[in-house]
């Protein structure tokens, strides 16, 4: 094989395998104002949801990465799933935006899962908690907290799910 043919070859294997978006730091708008997050502990829906995103808080982005020292958004779906559902989620976010059945925006609810088209081909992935809040591990701040209305966020997003 040429050399060629082996760089195309490896992009490709690289763009199909890719379970987030990886976008410039100017492009996210992530909102830290969270501080209604007092609150939704009380909630029962959510509380497992907190506990779990307070665990991995400022864990960084990485490619690929399932762990502490870094973690990518399917990834953190699905260790946040394992963890406080008891739910075992496929590893990537193509295969995870096919779970559960379609919902829109205005039925959504603790749990159901956000997803975005960041680019032609890249999807990202999150959690949706309560108050057009959502968490996520983002490329440029690692896990943290969004709003879903936030114009960023707003402007690419593409599909709620619930999976049950």
């Amino acid at each position: 094989m040429n050399l060629n043919a082996l760089k195309v070859c490896t992009f490709i294997i690289l763009s199909y395998l890719g379970g987030c978006s990886s976008l410039p730091e100017q492009q996210l708008s992530i909102d830290n104002n969270v501080s209604d997050l007092a609150q939704l502990k009380s909630k029962r829906a959510v509380k497992s949801f907190i506990e779990q995103y307070n665990k991995w808080k400022g864990t960084p982005y990485s490619f690929g990465g399932t762990e502490k020292s870094g973690i990518d958004c399917s990834a953190f779906v699905q260790v946040v799933f394992s963890e406080a559902q008891r739910m075992t989620l496929p590893r990537t976010t193509k295969a995870q935006s096919k779970l559960g059945y379609s919902i829109s925006l205005d039925n959504i609810k603790s749990g159901d899962l956000v997803f975005f088209k960041t680019s032609y081909k890249q999807r990202h992935v999150g959690i949706y908690i309560d108050n057009q809040l959502f968490m996520h591990a983002s490329t440029s701040k690692g896990v943290t907290i969004s709003r879903l209305d936030n114009p960023y966020w707003a402007s690419v997003f593409w599909q709620a799910r619930r999976l049950h």
